[in-house]
């Protein structure tokens, strides 16, 4: 079976936001381990099973980030699940900040900037797994 290989601008834009989603959660992951929550007060995990962002940012940097490493490495490695996987770490980013933000009950501009990644991500995605008419208007014929 031959499959359609993504447009060019999809398939770099995939590399680019995945990239920069890989490099915020490894940052993440090292500001939330070794940096000692990066200044963020630990009155806003107060109530949830956390008592230190130590976990956290492991699970930033495992989950997140590993998610991202896989999407990348399928794509570098030409393989036909890189798609799939680039969409599911679009929507693990955005579960991310869903869970992020209900657990600490406050909002930051960086929530908005990594839900768009993470949607952009999984939209750029479902693009490269064909799922965009060509062309993009074309209409159906009437029965």
């Amino acid at each position: 079976m031959i499959t359609r290989r993504p447009a060019r601008t999809v398939r770099v834009a995939l590399l680019v936001v995945g990239w920069f989603n890989l490099a915020s959660a490894l940052a993440g992951m090292a500001g939330l381990t070794l940096g000692g929550g990066m200044g963020i007060p630990l009155e806003l995990i107060e109530g949830s099973v956390f008592r230190t962002y130590f976990w956290p940012g492991i699970i930033l940097g495992v989950v997140v980030g590993g998610s991202q490493a896989l999407a990348l490495i399928g794509q570098h490695g030409r393989f036909a699940v890189a798609w799939g996987l680039h969409a599911a770490a679009g929507l693990i980013m955005m579960i991310w900040i869903f869970v992020e933000i209900a657990i600490m009950l406050a909002w930051s501009p960086l929530h908005g900037i990594y839900f768009g990644t993470g949607l952009l991500q999984t939209v750029l995605a479902v693009l490269a797994l064909g799922a965009s008419p060509t062309p993009f208007l074309r209409r159906d014929a009437k029965p």
